[in-house]
């Protein structure tokens, strides 16, 4: 999906947020009484020795947080990504993103469900009926596709990045890693593209699978770092020829706000291409 704004691009805010969609509370715990009592294991020893245990401990501690901030770099659909935003962990899951181009140009990014609202350069509004913002609802493309994208934006959800380990043999842990500053067990697993895709809604399988395969995807590798509260830190994603991703969470729990553009102040994409359409069989 492509649109452009003179020479703003919002494709790589897009295909960003379509690949996340192809697509978390404890203390340090020790002896408290005398030396015969045996030393009690610190929670970064239970992560890295209970891994089962742990990561329910950790997709149960995630499903209580409202909210998170994350900060996203890497690649997807062949173009560079960087975006840092917040996510409204309710539901429908909400985002505001600010996406930054290689050339260092801003975009704000929206997102309610499969709908995404892209904020039009204040110098470009004045070709666009005045209007700030542009929306594109993805349902419709995805029902075309095969796929949900709604369904699928779900999975920006930090949760579901442990759900993925906990559903898939082969999670190992790597090791204690520091993270930004923070302590924290990382872990990571390789999953087979059949294997992923018996994850992925029978509805949209099919979907999923195509767009995989037509780009040479093998295997999915989740790397996964959980700090002492039981909470993501960071998670990547490598998806071979399609992209890599690696997303930095902060701030749990604060209050954010992502409210729907006014209609007064919005332009449908779809409604546009119509009006275009229209012009064209006119001539």
């Amino acid at each position: 999906m492509y649109v452009s704004f003179g020479k703003k691009s919002v494709a790589v805010a897009v295909s960003a947020l379509t690949a996340l969609a192809v697509s978390a509370c404890g203390t340090t715990s020790g002896g408290s009484g005398g030396s015969n009592e045996p030393k009690q294991p610190s929670v970064l020893e239970l992560l890295a020795s209970d891994l089962k245990g742990s990561l329910q401990k950790t997709a149960e501690a995630t499903n209580k947080s409202d909210s998170v901030t994350v900060s996203m770099t890497g690649t997807a659909g062949g173009e560079k990504v960087e975006m840092r935003g917040v996510l409204d962990l309710g539901d429908p899951v909400k985002a505001e993103m600010t996406t930054t181009d290689p050339k260092g140009d801003s975009t704000v990014v929206r997102m309610v469900g499969a709908v995404i609202y892209v904020e039009i350069p204040a110098e470009d509004r004045s070709s666009m009926d005045g209007k700030r913002w542009m929306k594109m609802d993805l349902s419709e493309a995805g029902k075309q596709a095969g796929m949900n994208f709604g369904k699928q934006f779900e999975d920006i959800d930090p949760t579901k990045q442990v759900k993925t380990l906990i559903a898939t043999e082969g999670t190992k842990v790597v090791g204690q890693e520091t993270v930004d500053g923070t302590a924290t067990v990382h872990y990571t697993v390789n999953t087979p593209l059949a294997t992923h895709l018996e994850q992925v809604d029978a509805k949209l399988r099919a979907g999923v699978e195509q767009q995989m395969t037509k780009m040479g995807v093998k295997e999915i590798t989740t790397d996964l770092w959980v700090d002492e509260q039981y909470r993501p830190r960071r998670a990547a994603l490598k998806m071979g020829p399609l992209g890599d991703l690696v997303m930095d969470y902060t701030d749990y729990g604060k209050a954010v706000t992502v409210e729907t553009p006014p209609t007064a102040e919005t332009l449908d994409f779809a409604e546009m291409l119509k009006g275009l359409q229209g012009l064209t069989a006119s001539n």
